[in-house]
């Protein structure tokens, strides 16, 4: 349970595509909750549902998808009855705006970087040139691109990836959307980089009272910005909870995979975990638990009936026949018991190698 406003409500919610003549069943009855001002972390292989759930929310399914059945509510409007782009000038962008992966696709390379920041605080603020730009080198600045006012007239190509990815940011920013969703943006930088746009991002959220929507492949990178987690699975959300319940107390074994995926586990010389199998076809209706083929867990109920949302705590929820009443009590894998310890260990051990390595220059 919580207080906390609930700004968009997403109620059985499918999506479906048209793909040579066959239907492609993308997103599975889906319902979630985002509340204002959190950060939700949405978790999953590449081809989970992700991102098509999340451009749902800006009108931005492909021609060839649509919505069957489900309800998304924004702040008391139904987003999935709207159907021209005209429809959404209202929320995209505006209401709601996206960081993408690649910001090369997000940005014109012949315009310049200042110039695209302003056209959006023209078209949004309706303010003048002039103040525009001020507007614009005044996002720069904030999103840590230096000497912002000399560089307003670079092009995209004089940017580097990550300084690229903070002019997006700074775009976005420009709309004074509610909502920010990002989109896998840290996947194409480096380690160091990666982390500063994470906390750039965090701060942002606290300074302009905006809600965070993070996509990712990779839990290690949401552990320290999500208040809370969705796993998702084959267009199915799996299990979600606050960010300590999925790392510390997770119940669903596809979230115990992607744990035990996690780099921080490694060990020298070692191999890393993988998950085995490949995720079923979603042309394809789905017998049981989508998990189930993949799952060293499973039983035979696994194969037959698609387990229902078991309640852990008021926060806390997973999709998974383990939690019924009835399953075998079932311990989750040696390697993540006592996750909590030896990720602060690896966390010491880098910052350790980060002194010495600091020293010895």
């Amino acid at each position: 349970m919580t207080d906390k406003k609930t700004i968009l409500k997403v109620d059985d919610l499918s999506v479906n595509f048209q793909v040579r003549g066959r239907t492609l069943k993308a997103i599975h009855h889906v319902s979630m909750d985002l509340y204002e001002g959190e950060t939700l972390a949405i978790v999953g292989e590449s081809g989970s549902g992700k991102s098509v759930l999340t451009r749902t929310f800006t009108g931005m399914l492909e021609s060839n998808g649509y919505i069957p059945n489900g309800t998304i509510d924004y702040d008391g409007q139904h987003l999935e009855k709207l159907k021209k782009d005209k429809d959404w000038e209202g929320i995209r962008g505006k209401e709601i705006a996206t960081i993408f992966q690649e910001p090369m696709t997000s940005l014109d390379p012949i315009k310049t970087i200042g110039s695209q920041i302003a056209e959006v605080i023209i078209k949004h603020q309706g303010k003048s040139k002039k103040e525009a730009k001020a507007e614009a080198i005044s996002l720069m600045e904030r999103t840590g691109i230096p000497n912002a006012a000399d560089r307003y007239s670079d092009y995209p190509f004089e940017y580097s990836g990550g300084m690229r990815q903070r002019i997006v940011i700074a775009i976005a920013l420009a709309c004074h959307p509610k909502i920010l969703i990002c989109d896998e943006p840290t996947t194409a930088l480096d380690v160091t980089i990666q982390a500063q746009i994470l906390d750039l991002i965090k701060e942002l959220a606290q300074e302009f009272h905006f809600t965070t929507i993070f996509i990712t492949h990779d839990l290690g990178v949401v552990a320290a910005i999500a208040d809370r987690i969705a796993v998702m699975y084959s267009g199915r959300i799996i299990e979600y909870g606050t960010c300590d319940e999925i790392f510390y107390d997770p119940r669903h074994p596809y979230t115990w995979s992607l744990l035990s995926s996690l780099p921080q586990l490694a060990t020298k010389g070692g191999e890393l975990f993988s998950i085995p199998g490949t995720p079923p076809s979603l042309y394809h209706d789905i017998v049981g638990d989508a998990f189930a083929p993949r799952d060293p867990y499973a039983m035979k109920v696994d194969f037959k009936a698609d387990p229902p949302m078991f309640k852990v705590t008021d926060t806390h929820y997973a999709k998974t026949w383990l939690l019924d009443p009835r399953a075998p009590k079932t311990e989750k894998p040696a390697l993540i018991q006592n996750l909590h310890e030896r990720m602060v260990e690896q966390h010491e051990a880098v910052k350790t190698a980060d002194i010495v390595g600091g020293e010895r220059k």
